[in-house]
């Protein structure tokens, strides 16, 4: 207890950290979320008696596995009893690849398709229909009660969709190959098949902890669930989330209520809450409350809670002006505001818009830095083998970096040895032998296909002779090399650069600009929201429009530490988003 007051937890975080069984916690936008969760991590990991026991923390996304991590690292605890990664590492390192045997499709092998090969195959496929016409980016789907379900809000399109993942799925059977939703589909097959899975995971794990609950799936819950129930109270639960930031439910998002999670786990579970928001001001706070749909309590807390926040709505700009305003607002922050190019966040609805955005924003401030989409020659392939190694050869051997670094070079040998590479170094090894490799090259795929050759040379791997290696790096260049070229089409020559290259695992340090599903889990002094129009925000075939626009305005306003600036532009031929228009609020005037 007086070592969580002396690190600064307050008495809502205390109470959850301390109960001894299970916890369903409800939390506020900067309440602390994941500090607790990192202390929480942390006290479990110091009543393991076991070297068979284990802490699980299940995250949203690989970097918040990576920040929770880092900070129970920096507490100076061994975590090498630690799991923490995303639902779908999960169920394949725990579930499917040690059950695969008792799966037939999976029994005699299988491999983890990518997502810019799956993409190109439901491509080919979608060719060969009729109408209406299709591509890979309408054949997103998740699986509901054993069928996969098309994401697609374009009804008249799920005929075809179904007709294409029908092939989809036989080819890959074909291939022996899963995607990341089969993962899903297979993990829950298995432990609902063979309960026996269940309670052997829950001998080994103490608890497992969930953040952003209200952001998995159905399917994840009746797989961790079949480990409690099967455990009878011996794996405690701990999940976190806050159900006014439930935006992800048309991509198959299932913001669990605490009725049905006690249901499911069959575990006895005490509900508290988190209702201290310590990023935001005062007023930035008042502003986004207006927007629950749950009620929960929220208090400003931050440091900066008296600042004057300008919070301003601007529904008059066309958009042919929206880029002149955008600049105006970015220089009005850097130079009136003083707010420092990193603390900016240019949010909106749709990824098309923000890609060319932010070419033309890059052209417009060149004394600004920009993470932005577009930018980057590769996607997160997090299952292929030389993107885990591009990790650790992009990054610099910084002493900030050193345990990230290191991580991923555990990574590479856990990689290796999937592959039936036996080496004899240990990460650290390794690591220091790869700082070695040097390489002097500025065009990025000439540097990689350099130091992966020296990578290979290091380890004495032939690549021609493991078709594993082999599949992965055809498919990592033909991935980058399409990304590229696309790049250029549209005007963006600095892609092919090494600096370029290393900006994917390099800390954020511009303007970051992103969508309001991609900006979740951040905060910024400002954040600028544009194309806040009915039919975007929400989307015009949103099941739960009302309900869905104003958890998509809570996340944008409550992203903001300090000022908060709302466009609805004219000329899109949408009205402005109804839960914005209807608002009473005295606004901000912007100085010209």
């Amino acid at each position: 207890m007086d070592d969580l007051v002396f690190a600064g937890l307050n008495d809502e975080q205390i109470r959850a950290i301390n109960h001894p069984g299970s916890v369903f916690l409800t939390a506020c936008p900067g309440s602390g979320k994941t500090k607790t969760l990192t202390f929480k991590i942390a006290e479990e990991l110091k009543k393991i008696t076991s070297h068979r026991e284990y802490v699980v923390a299940i995250t949203y996304t690989h970097r918040a596995a990576d920040e929770i991590l880092e900070r129970v690292e920096s507490l100076g605890l061994n975590t090498d009893q630690l799991w923490i990664g995303t639902i779908h590492s999960f169920c394949l390192e725990w579930i499917v690849r040690p059950y695969a045997i008792y799966e037939p499709r999976l029994q005699c092998g299988f491999t983890i398709i990518n997502q810019p090969d799956a993409d190109e195959l439901l491509d080919e496929i979608c060719g060969g229909l009729g109408n209406p016409r299709i591509t890979s980016f309408d054949c997103g789907y998740y699986f509901k009660d054993g069928k996969a379900t098309p994401l697609s809000s374009d009804v008249y399109k799920h005929e075809n969709i179904r007709a294409a993942l029908g092939k989809y799925f036989r080819a890959l059977k074909a291939e022996r190959k899963i995607d990341f939703e089969l993962i899903l589909y297979f993990a829950h097959e298995l432990i609902r098949k063979y309960p026996a899975i269940g309670a052997t995971l829950s001998h080994i794990f103490r608890i497992i902890l969930v953040d952003e609950y209200q952001d998995t799936k159905e399917i994840q819950y009746l797989i961790i669930c079949a480990i409690f129930a099967a455990g009878n109270g011996r794996t405690n639960a701990f999940l976190v989330g806050d159900p006014n930031q439930a935006i992800f439910k048309t991509l198959g998002g299932y913001p669990i209520a605490f009725d049905k999670f006690v249901q499911l786990s069959k575990l006895q579970v005490a509900e508290y809450s988190l209702s201290k928001n310590y990023r935001s001001s005062s007023k930035i706070v008042e502003y986004f409350s207006n927007f629950r749909v749950f009620p929960a309590a929220v208090e400003a807390f931050a440091k900066c809670k008296d600042y004057p926040s300008v919070i301003s709505y601007n529904k008059n700009i066309d958009v042919e002006c929206l880029e002149e305003e955008i600049v105006r607002i970015i220089n009005f922050s850097l130079n009136e505001l003083k707010i420092s190019q990193d603390q900016i966040c240019i949010v909106g609805p749709q990824w098309p818009f923000l890609a060319k955005l932010t070419r033309r924003l890059m052209s417009r401030l060149p004394q600004c830095d920009f993470d932005g989409p577009g930018m980057v020659p590769f996607g997160r392939e997090l299952d292929n083998f030389w993107y885990k190694l591009s990790k650790i050869c992009l990054s610099e051997p910084a002493p900030e970096m050193y345990i990230r670094r290191l991580r991923w070079a555990g990574e590479v040998l856990s990689a290796l040895h999937d592959e039936g590479i036996n080496c004899s170094y240990s990460k650290s090894q390794l690591l220091k032998k790869l700082n070695q490799i040097d390489v002097d090259e500025n065009n990025g795929m000439k540097y990689l296909e350099r130091y992966f050759a020296a990578f290979l040379d290091l380890l004495g791997i032939d690549i021609e002779c493991n078709n594993g290696l082999k599949n992965h790096y055809d498919s990592f260049f033909e991935g980058a090399l399409k990304k590229i070229q696309r790049a250029k089409k549209s005007g963006n020559d600095l892609i092919e650069g090494i600096e370029n290259f290393r900006r994917v695992f390099r800390p954020r340090s511009g303007i970051t600009i992103s969508t309001i599903h991609g900006v979740k889990g951040a905060e910024f002094d400002n954040v600028i929201g544009f194309a806040l129009l009915q039919g975007m925000v929400p989307h015009n075939k949103d099941p739960e429009p009302l309900e869905s626009a104003k958890k998509l305005i809570y996340v944008i306003s409550s992203r903001a530490k300090k000022n908060l600036f709302l466009i609805s532009e004219t000329g899109r031929d949408k009205p402005p988003t109804s839960v914005l228009k209807s608002y009473q609020y005295e606004y901000s005037p912007i100085k010209p």
